[in-house]
């Protein structure tokens, strides 16, 4: 009978251990590791190819790289750091998934699954304020994280404005306090929207609203719009195209944007024929301003430079106003082959990141033959 007491008393002592474990594994919980070190300095490198790295940074304030995981957020730097280094911060919480990232200024902006926006300080990686907000998709970053941090789903940063997205609301909150600005009901046709350089979100069917107040903009063209210009999470659009595919850029008609190849990068309207790159004037005139000899995509603008990528993969940027040549080199570190197939990309401060791709990837991003290799990211300075 002891023997059997001794046994039921040491299977109930190792079952409440076991619990205790396991609360502690699995109980919701958030760890924040601020920064110890001091803020890197901002350095100026010449174009050219930096790192390759396996996670997608979002450059902030030209000094750290940020990356997404699915429960967590963190930062090294410098910047043209060869390789990922050790966590400057880092931000965890659990069970939550991390929904998005933004930032402005040396404001990080991260929205989590259960709908809270927390706001931290890129200097020290400590917070700067909370509020709450409706549930937000989980993390679809896939293996880099890019989607979380290029393209945050239902999460932009306009004007000094924090803008979210539900099915059924729009909501503005403060990117420096974190005070909610405004609050709406999604109006119909918002599936799809944008926000621009002017300060406006916008749903492609056809509302407009000013993100600092969430009141209607009015003397729009007529809607359907497609934005044009924008970053890749869909912001600070420079134009778009009306009902009528008429081209606008700031408000003003553009007719050298009615073609459907054409878009707008550093101030000018750029278009590519598969030959010949051209930039016009976005002025009521259009007149061509510049051509470039040579088949290549148009990436976007960086400050008053049109970036582009051709088919070897090799970067150029021209001046926006003469088409000079600023800038080329290859997307390859040393010896390494440029065959491959841009993926996801985006243009901050002052560097291209851009996911590199089997040239056969399929369209899933889960297949362990979607990437090209391990460090698939591949970060260049603009200069």
């Amino acid at each position: 009978m002891t023997r059997v007491l001794l046994r039921t008393l040491a299977a109930a002592v190792l079952l409440v251990a076991a619990g205790l474990i396991g609360w502690r594994v699995l109980a919701p919980a958030e760890v924040l590791a601020s920064a110890t070190a001091p803020y890197p300095p901002l350095t100026i490198r010449q174009p050219g190819v930096t790192s390759k790295i396996n996670v997608a940074p979002l450059v902030v304030d030209g000094r750290l790289r940020v990356y997404a995981a699915k429960h967590q957020v963190r930062a090294d730097g410098p910047v043209d750091a060869r390789t990922v280094y050790t966590a400057r911060w880092s931000f965890r919480r659990w069970p939550e998934q991390l929904s998005g990232v933004a930032a402005s200024g040396t404001t990080v902006v991260t929205r989590w699954s259960d709908g809270e926006l927390v706001a931290l300080d890129a200097r020290t990686g400590k917070i700067s304020w909370r509020a709450d907000g409706p549930e937000a998709p989980g993390y679809a970053g896939h293996r880099t994280g890019a989607a979380t941090v290029w393209s945050p789903p239902g999460l932009r940063i306009a004007a000094g404005s924090v803008v979210i997205t539900t099915d059924q609301e729009l909501m503005g909150y403060d990117v420096s306090t974190g005070a909610v600005r405004w609050r709406m009901t999604r109006p119909a046709g918002c599936a799809e929207s944008f926000t621009t350089a002017g300060g406006a979100y916008a749903c492609t069917g056809g509302t407009a609203v000013d993100v600092a107040t969430g009141k209607p903009v009015t003397g729009w063209p007529a809607a359907p719009w497609t934005p044009l210009g924008c970053d890749s999470d869909g912001s600070g659009c420079a134009g778009l195209r009306d009902a009528a595919g008429q081209g606008w850029v700031h408000g003003k008609r553009a007719p050298a944007l009615d073609d459907r190849d054409a878009t707008v990068a550093a101030g000018v309207v750029v278009t590519s024929d598969g030959n010949v790159v051209t930039g016009r004037s976005p002025s009521a005139e259009g007149g061509e301003l510049w051509s470039w000899s040579g088949s290549a995509r148009v990436l976007g603008g960086y400050g008053a430079t049109v970036l582009l990528l051709t088919p070897e993969n090799t970067l150029i940027g021209v001046d926006g106003g003469t088409g000079v040549e600023t800038l080329r080199f290859p997307l390859g570190r040393g010896g390494e082959s440029t065959v491959w197939k841009p993926g996801a990309y985006r243009i901050a401060g002052g560097y291209l990141a851009m996911e590199q791709l089997n040239m056969d990837a399929p369209d899933d991003p889960e297949s362990p033959i979607y990437y090209l290799t391990l460090d698939t990211v591949i970060v260049a300075s603009l200069g």
